[in-house]
């Protein structure tokens, strides 16, 4: 039996571990039949929402807003604080001052009265999380 070479079986878990392809983590997102139509093109998906522990908000609820190539929402203007994230695709947001573009991986907030007013100016399915944070 060969004798083990504690430096060679340190140095091959080392390069194994650099040379091994990592699977990026993917967060669940819901199929395009899945919840309900908002706007042409636009579907919306509830997730949960249970009660928080952050001052001034009682509720915390998470959901999707799945966007197909050039579809668009033009609400009147937001009816809570919220913070967004950008799972797929890209999105411009009217967020009263001018449009932003937001692309996957992006995160930002908005407040209660800012517009509500975003369109997929991509190419793929745009998904945008919400956690939307509500009042007592």
């Amino acid at each position: 039996m060969e004798s083990l070479n504690r430096r060679q079986t340190l140095l091959n878990i080392a390069v194994a571990s650099v040379v091994l392809p990592f699977a990026p983590a993917a967060a669940q997102t819901s199929g395009s039949s899945e919840g309900r139509e908002v706007a042409p093109g636009v579907r919306r998906v509830e997730y949960s929402k249970r009660e928080t522990m952050i001052p001034n908000y009682k509720i915390v609820s998470m959901r999707d807003n799945i966007y197909q190539p050039g579809a668009s929402t033009s609400g009147s203007s937001m009816g809570n604080d919220m913070v967004c994230h950008m799972l797929e695709g890209e999105l411009t947001v009217d967020t009263g001052a001018s449009d932003t573009l937001y692309k996957k991986g992006d995160v930002w907030s908005c407040a209660k009265n800012m517009p509500e007013r975003s369109k997929n100016t991509g190419t793929t399915v745009a998904i945008m999380r919400v956690i939307d944070l509500l009042p007592g």
